[in-house]
């Protein structure tokens, strides 16, 4: 049965220190959260790809159990970080899965290592905010800083961002899990990653990317539409692109039987032993 193997925690290097949970033995599959996520939300996948990879989730820098850190974020400081967590575990290189923002690290990575690559699964992410309209990148940014520049908390807005952000066959149960995710942010490092997200643009250059790719995306996904998850596909020399039934933008969570069925037949068709 999946899920029986024990799940380590460990730090990853120092200023700042780097969370990470992991199962299992191989080629190493490191899992990274979106925007106002952790770690935890792997925990219905990470078993799973645990009993064919050492499989690994992280919490980015100023999220979860990772350390915040000081002044501005550069956005590359995320594939610096990743770098990092591959060195830890001793790997030379790395099938990278990350979901909207860290969809976004992935792209990044894949520009400043990419000889640190065995694969990529892009989920429910984008190509940069210029593919929004001015008033799409206004709702993203009013929505989620806004309310905490004036006071508010992460737990204040925790609810109303999940459920925007869901399919509309969700459960409940997946729901709360975006709700606890969403109160456990770092509130002053949650705001950088707005700032650093909406700022970067990934579109030019992702025809460069030579690994095999994987597009994924939630057939009812209200931020990150199948559209987008087209357009990745088409910028990439034979990317594979899979739609997840019944699932929003956190196709993982809210259908983990059909998203961790097509991601891992993926990675096992281009294990490497």
């Amino acid at each position: 049965m999946p899920g029986l193997a024990t799940i380590e925690t460990s730090f990853v290097g120092s200023s700042p220190r780097i969370a990470v949970e992991s199962v299992g033995k191989g080629e190493l599959v490191v899992f990274m959260h979106g925007i106002g996520g952790n770690r935890r939300n792997w925990r219905d996948n990470l078993p799973v790809f645990g009993e064919h990879f050492r499989a690994v989730a992280w919490d980015a820098r100023g999220y979860g159990d990772s350390d915040d850190y000081e002044a501005a974020l550069r956005f590359r400081d995320f594939a610096d970080d990743l770098a990092r967590v591959l060195d830890h575990f001793g790997e030379e290189r790395a099938h990278i899965i990350g979901l909207s923002m860290g969809g976004r690290i992935a792209m990044d990575f894949a520009h400043s290592y990419p000889h640190r690559l065995s694969t990529i699964t892009l989920c429910a992410t984008n190509t940069g905010f210029s593919r929004f309209t001015p008033e799409a990148r206004a709702e993203f940014i009013r929505s989620r800083k806004e309310p905490l520049m004036s006071g508010k908390e992460p737990a204040d807005i925790a609810e109303p961002v999940a459920r925007s952000l869901m399919g509309p066959k969700a459960s409940e149960a997946a729901l709360a899990q975006l709700v606890d995710s969403m109160s456990r942010l770092h509130k002053h490092s949650y705001i950088k990653s707005i700032e650093a997200l909406v700022n970067l643009d990934t579109h030019a250059g992702l025809d460069h990317i030579t690994v095999p790719v994987h597009v994924m995306c939630g057939a009812d996904d209200p931020l990150t539409p199948l559209s987008m998850s087209k357009e990745i596909a088409q910028l990439i020399a034979h990317a594979t692109l899979t739609v997840v039934p019944d699932a929003g933008h956190l196709l993982n969570i809210e259908n983990p039987v059909e998203f961790n069925n097509a991601a891992l037949n993926f990675l096992l068709r281009h294990k490497q032993t």
